[in-house]
């Protein structure tokens, strides 16, 4: 079984900083691609920041030069680090990971999700 797991949410007042951490672990997935995504109530799931299967990074408009996203690769980890939070940054961030699984009937598309971590910006 492949799990991701994130941490580090929380509450916090405008302008200051998170760092969230997702961890992959399964010993049958080779992972090509995580990222981090977030949803507010009402409104639709959006890319965050992530890493592209060539190792470069992509970042939503509304994050650039405020978010940074950085990597462990031997540990299967992404963290996301949040500063100048923003009350428009609420929401539950969710961590992504694209690969391949190995099964017994052979490799497989994988695309797994993690529980998500509330992270509410408010004065």
């Amino acid at each position: 079984q492949v799990q991701l797991v994130e941490s580090g949410g929380g509450l916090v007042q405008p302008g200051w900083s998170l760092r969230l951490s997702c961890a992959a672990s399964g010993n049958r997935f080779s992972i090509d691609a995580m990222g981090w995504y977030r949803q507010a109530p009402g409104k639709q799931r959006e890319l965050v920041a992530s890493f592209t299967p060539g190792g470069t990074t992509n970042y939503a408009d509304s994050v650039e030069g405020r978010f940074t996203i950085s990597r462990e690769n031997a540990k299967n980890t992404i963290y996301l680090q949040m500063n100048s939070l923003k009350p428009e940054d609420t929401a539950v961030y969710l961590c992504n990971a694209q690969g391949v699984y190995y099964s017994t009937y052979g490799p497989r598309a994988g695309d797994i999700w993690g529980q998500g971590t509330q992270v509410t910006v408010s004065s």
